[in-house]
């Protein structure tokens, strides 16, 4: 499932490919994955959680 996606790293990551930092995959959902590790753990949120939480930074 999370192979399929298309990923963007944060813009916190300093630009960079070799910065670490996090990943988010939008679609139906929000995943966020750390950017060293691409094959671990997903953290899954719902599209209205993670609106709430853009919106709330």
């Amino acid at each position: 499932m999370t192979q399929e996606r298309a990923w963007r790293k944060s813009s916190y990551s300093g630009g960079t490919e070799d910065g670490d930092c996090v990943e988010v995959s939008l679609a139906q959902d929000a995943l966020v994955r750390d950017s060293k590790n691409p094959s671990g753990g997903v953290l899954t949120f719902s599209s209205t959680a993670w609106k709430n939480f853009l919106e709330s930074r």
